[in-house]
């Protein structure tokens, strides 16, 4: 099984630029995932946003502490179990943080995401309510993907080691940086710290510089703009083996709109 797992998008330069890639290459992947949670100018997302992500040939949204942002979803997470909020949050928020698809050729996929707790809001325990809902998952499927929206590169790390050999893929998103770290840990998990953003590269995580450089410089309130130009998409490729549930490969995607469009 290959799986395609995209960055968080960020704004329409973001979804332009999967649009693009996904009209050339959707033919190549068995399974989309994609964070969503900052496609809607930068904070948040909407249902027409979730729908065109889906018309385009994802197959699940995930989202973070911006999943959020736009009051207006709340119904639309209570309508699907095919866009995540984590499931770490509280009994009685809207929408799942799990869900069980099937690839293209019908094979089962569960997809868990979860949200870390160091600089962020103190949820529940993203450890615990992982084991929780692999136990659950395994009884349908071997083939477990986790979306770990975090901010500490350590807390990622640890929930590699965490889950190692009880699932196949676990990527950290929230940072919106690449990181080169991707590999195959001891027991067969497929792991990457954070599978980067994707959106415009001549900014600030998204954002444009003019907008987000005065934060720094004096600590008042500052409305973000989206950065435009030098669009990249960021994320990974993985091959799972369907028999065993391990990951055989994780190769990162770093592509200018460029490269993409003239593919």
């Amino acid at each position: 099984m290959k799986v395609l797992i995209v960055g968080d998008i960020v704004g329409n330069p973001g979804r332009e630029t999967l649009r693009t890639y996904l009209e050339r290459k959707r033919k190549d992947y068995d399974l989309v995932i994609v964070n969503g949670e900052n496609s809607a100018a930068g904070f948040g997302i909407t249902g027409k946003l979730a729908d065109q992500l889906f018309s385009w040939g994802c197959d699940v949204i995930t989202g973070g502490n911006h999943i959020w942002d736009k009051k207006e979803f709340y119904d639309y997470l209570d309508k699907t179990d095919k866009v995540l909020r984590p499931a770490n949050y509280p009994d009685g928020v809207p929408g799942v943080g799990h869900t069980i698809v099937k690839d293209r050729n019908g094979n089962k996929v569960g997809i868990i995401s979860l949200q870390g707790r160091v600089f962020m809001p103190p949820i529940d325990c993203p450890f615990k309510k992982a084991k929780e809902l692999i136990e659950e998952i395994k009884k349908e499927t071997k083939i477990i993907i986790i979306d770990f929206h975090a901010e500490a590169t350590s807390e990622k790390i640890a929930m590699g080691w965490h889950v190692d050999g009880y699932v196949s893929v676990v990527y950290g998103t929230h940072t919106h940086i690449q990181t080169a770290d991707n590999k195959i840990l001891p027991e067969g998990t497929g792991y990457i710290t954070d599978v980067g953003m994707t959106g415009s590269d001549n900014g600030v995580i998204g954002m444009s510089v003019e907008s987000i450089l005065p934060k720094f410089l004096n600590a008042l309130p500052q409305r973000f703009e989206i950065a435009e130009g030098n669009e990249r998409l960021n994320g990974i490729e993985v091959e799972i083996d369907m028999e065993t549930g391990e990951c055989k490969s994780i190769e990162r995607v770093n592509k200018s709109l460029t490269e993409i469009s003239f593919s």
